[in-house]
């Protein structure tokens, strides 16, 4: 099984990049889960990002300016969450700082535990969202994905954050080939961008359907199966298990 998985990863992993190893194709998969999740907090949750932090910080503005559509308590309680999360993180990353795949192995299975709580708590719900249930939901969604973020932080994988797009998007045409760069990595670059869009649009679908529970139950399969196939490759002779500078 581990030889298949190898096997199958390493026709993902762009020639040159092999010193991350499996990481590339199992952020990508951590970026959908991203797009799915700030699907449901804005569609669902009443307008707040639990991933996109410089969406609340801009949300808290309109919210204080008098918008009567954004909730102030709501965002402030997004970041708060968020930022505990990426203090988990944090505290992960120094534990596992000579191992990235424990590192991985370890943040995703916690993070599978925090969303199994979200489907627990929409299921019970019936997809209703009550007061009690839009900030519960918020509170271990943006713990997620905050964790998420100072994990993919410590990983270092070259214009794979999972979470933002920004310097994503702004590297794509700014080191173009048309703007006089060296256009490194444009592929990834793209898929990331892809990935985003994909779970964005897979996780509308769902909410604005109705599947509440669906949507955040297929966040809690992907990462799972995030966790469980990075156990399965981190072996100890992989060279990209190892911090780089």
């Amino acid at each position: 099984m581990r030889r298949l998985l190898s096997d199958a990863f390493r026709t993902l992993v762009p020639r040159g990049e092999e010193r991350h190893g499996p990481l590339p194709p199992l952020m990508l998969i951590l970026t959908v889960v991203t797009g799915l999740v700030d699907a449901v907090s804005y569609l669902a949750l009443g307008h707040v990002f639990v991933a996109n932090m410089t969406g609340n910080v801009v949300f808290l503005g309109f919210a204080l300016a008098g918008d009567e559509s954004l909730s102030a308590l709501a965002s402030v309680v997004a970041m708060g969450s968020f930022l505990l999360g990426a203090l988990a993180g944090g505290r992960l990353g120094t534990r596992f700082a000579l191992h990235r795949g424990h590192l991985l192995r370890t943040s995703t299975a916690v993070q599978t535990i925090l969303v199994a709580v979200t489907v627990v708590v929409a299921v019970v719900s019936d997809g209703r969202v009550t007061p009690g249930v839009q900030y519960t939901l918020i509170v271990f969604l943006g713990l997620a994905m905050g964790l998420q973020n100072a994990v993919a932080r410590r990983l270092g994988v070259p214009d794979l954050t999972t979470t933002v797009l920004t310097l994503t998007l702004t590297g794509l045409a700014a080191d173009s080939a048309t703007a006089g760069g060296e256009a490194p990595r444009p592929g990834r670059r793209i898929l990331s961008v892809l990935a985003m869009f994909l779970g964005a649009l897979v996780g509308a679908q769902l909410v604005l359907h109705g599947h509440l529970a669906l949507t955040l139950g297929l966040t809690l399969v992907l990462l799972a199966v995030t966790s469980v196939i990075t156990h399965r490759l981190s072996t100890a002779d992989a060279a990209w298990i190892r911090p780089r500078p």
